[in-house]
């Protein structure tokens, strides 16, 4: 195996359920590196309402490592208030500074504090038991996403977290990342159904094939419960875009670089206004394709991820959230699920565009007012 080009070499599943089929994964090589980012007191910045900001610095993190790096051979999991990536031996300097580059941007702009961590591999190997291993989802052609299982990915965080030894700490005063791509220019989208639920849920067991049956089985029964196609939590009818975007101002933020804020901040605006009028009126220009953006976009979303944790994002009913509710914690009570769920009205969508032309383009969506990270909480707060 060629190690640098290890994640791009995977074969991608095109069915989500792939994400409990061992099959689907390819252990990852010693000298490859896990690094975690995500943003802490996240809970303050919720209860302030600047949970979008939180969302665009987790995928701020994901873009300035693609935009070093080649985009097809970087795994990589948006995580509502940070993101989780792996790199090869012979990126992970590079990579680093990057994110520090990011840290010091969230700091400086938004006062956010991002913690930045890094773990060998091979150091997660010699442990008795925990594996990395990478799969590939696809979205669409040209638009995949990594999954990750058997428990590597877990204990990285938790080693990340706990020990200070992983996480980095240097700064340089020219560290500006490339930002170019990230946008947030739609709307909250709001729920169809009623309510947009987000659920994490992580299997106990110890056993490989127990943890795989039991994902398995809650993706068919959460889709019993709910309509599939009426569950994603972008539809058209959802899709609003308006000028100027509330989101601009973060955009701005982020892509600023070494530019006259002035310039930059005009240039963003016009760009904008140009993209409204050609969503409002259907018109194609260059790679952007009105309508045929819409339609993309929505094959596009990143609604649902795997990271030795599922996690779901629904738009559904009341009634419905309750029947999920109610079938996990059936499972919490047996001792082989820990589960986090959150309710809000709306969704929140942050985008990263490499080529239009091509259709490649990414959409994380996390759920309003915390999301992702709310449930998450209530999952460790559950034990």
């Amino acid at each position: 195996m060629n190690s640098p080009k290890f994640y791009a070499d995977i074969d991608a599943f095109d069915n989500f359920s792939g994400i409990a089929d061992i099959g689907n994964y390819q252990k990852a090589p010693d000298d490859w590196h896990v690094i975690i980012a995500d943003v802490q007191a996240s809970t303050r910045a919720i209860a302030e309402g600047r949970y979008k900001d939180v969302n665009m610095i987790g995928a701020a993190c994901i873009n300035a490592v693609l935009n070093i790096s080649r985009k097809k051979s970087v795994p990589y999991v948006f995580g509502g208030d940070g993101a989780t990536l792996m790199v090869p031996s012979s990126e992970v300097e590079s990579a680093a500074r990057v994110l520090l580059g990011v840290r010091d941007l969230a700091a400086k702009r938004f006062n956010l504090v991002l913690r930045v961590g890094v773990v060998a591999v091979a150091e997660i190997h010699r442990q008795d038991g925990p594996r990395v291993l990478v799969g590939k989802y696809r979205l669409s052609p040209g638009n995949d996403l990594a999954v990750f299982s058997g428990g590597g990915m877990e204990l990285a965080e938790k080693w990340i977290k706990s020990r200070s030894e992983y996480l980095l700490d240097t700064s340089y005063s020219d560290n500006i990342p490339d930002l170019s791509g990230l946008s947030c220019r739609w709307e909250p989208l709001a729920s169809q159904n009623g309510l947009m639920l987000s659920v994490l849920m992580q299997a106990t067991s110890t056993e490989e094939s127990e943890r795989a049956d039991l994902y398995r089985r809650l993706i068919a029964d959460i889709a019993n419960v709910t309509d599939d196609v009426a569950a994603k939590p972008v539809c058209n009818a959802n899709m609003a875009f308006r000028w100027p975007p509330r989101g601009l101002a973060a955009e701005i933020d982020l892509t600023l670089g070494s530019r006259k804020r002035y310039v930059h901040s005009m240039n963003l605006h016009i760009n904008s206004l140009l993209q409204w009028m050609l969503d409002r009126f259907d018109i194609s220009v260059g790679g952007y394709r009105g309508q045929q953006y819409r339609v993309e976009l929505r094959s596009n979303t990143d609604y649902r991820r795997f990271d030795d944790t599922l996690r779901i994002l629904i738009d559904c009913s009341s009634e419905q959230a309750d029947k999920i509710n109610a079938l996990l914690a059936q499972h919490a009570q047996a001792g082989i699920l820990k589960y986090g769920a959150h309710r809000s009205d709306t969704a929140l969508m942050t985008c990263l565009v490499f080529n239009l032309d091509k259709g490649e383009h990414i959409h994380f969506v996390d759920g309003g007012d915390g999301g992702f990270t709310a449930a998450a909480k209530k999952m460790k707060a559950a034990g």
